[in-house]
């Protein structure tokens, strides 16, 4: 029985692995779910349409529910970035669900934005919810996380190459926090020829060696400390994170936490850092000069 069980629950994972449909694109930070609604694409290309199609088809198959919702996504996302130079895609860490209002990121996505609108750019930011809400969402990114995203970088790329493709004018920065680096990592080694495809990083993970980093910064250290979680300093997480439990922190412990109950020193992202940000106007400097 026991046996039975366990082959069960393996099937039912990689079913869900496999054949689970992603949540999608939203253009608001800090929300639960996506919220690109879909539109009237009556002024949408017939070439445009096809190619959501023949895309989706690809990623979720025939089934017309699915495939619907998809396509919807793909011209929903296509109707927001038409007339932008940029597009900034956010990739989160931990489950992938959303960023945290309070993340230090959000302030990141704001030097981003008023960076290249100070070089005379229009931009927006689209935030990437890669996981479904429920019990079902997280066995299909523990197992995406596992395998080191195969699925979900697949679909990530997908909805940037729809973008880039039928939009010639627009560049793409996708940014990532934590584990979410590993999926964005993934994603830029599928669009390595796509050269208006860039990503902005921080704090990868230890165990995942990035191996995509042309047009790419990745931080691993926010100028202050080194980042205990990218470096696998599991001594000083364990430490800090025990004080923490037993009130035993002090002002002298440096921020940064995983998972908001794992503390790991230095794994604190924000635009409030010189590390960080004159690294990132840098970046964008040496990359995208002024708009003429």
């Amino acid at each position: 029985m026991v046996v039975i069980l366990v082959v069960c629950v393996l099937l039912a994972t990689v079913w869900l692995t496999l054949f689970g449909l992603e949540e999608g694109m939203s253009n608001d930070i800090g929300i639960q779910s996506p919220s690109l609604p879909a539109g009237d694409y009556s002024s949408v290309p017939q070439s445009v349409i096809d190619s959501a199609v023949e895309l989706a088809t690809g990623l979720v198959g025939n089934s017309q529910e699915k495939l619907q919702n998809t396509v919807d996504q793909f011209l929903t996302a296509y109707e927001e970035a038409k007339g932008r130079d940029f597009v900034i895609v956010f990739n989160s860490g931990g489950w992938g669900w959303n960023i945290s209002q309070a993340s230090g990121w959000g302030s990141i996505l704001d030097g981003i934005t008023s960076q290249l609108e100070s070089q005379g750019y229009q931009t927006m930011v689209m935030n990437y919810r890669r996981t479904s809400s429920g019990l079902s969402g997280i066995m299909r990114e523990f197992m995406e996380a596992v395998t080191r995203y195969p699925h979900k970088a697949r679909y990530l790329a997908a909805r940037i190459e729809f973008l880039t493709a039928n939009l010639p004018n627009l560049r793409v920065i996708i940014t990532a926090e934590s584990t979410g680096t590993v999926i964005t990592d993934k994603t830029m080694g599928i669009l390595k020829n796509d050269s208006r495809v860039y990503s902005i990083q921080t704090g990868t993970p230890f165990w995942h060696k990035s191996s995509s980093l042309e047009r790419t910064l990745l931080m691993n250290t926010n100028g202050a400390i080194p980042d205990a979680f990218s470096y696998g300093d599991i001594p000083a997480m364990v430490w800090t994170t025990v004080k923490s439990w037993f009130g035993m922190s002090s002002p002298n412990d440096k921020p940064g936490h995983v998972m908001f109950w794992l503390k790991a020193p230095g794994h604190d992202y924000s635009w409030q850092y010189p590390g960080v940000y004159n690294k990132i106007v840098e970046f964008i400097k040496n990359n995208f000069g002024q708009n003429e």
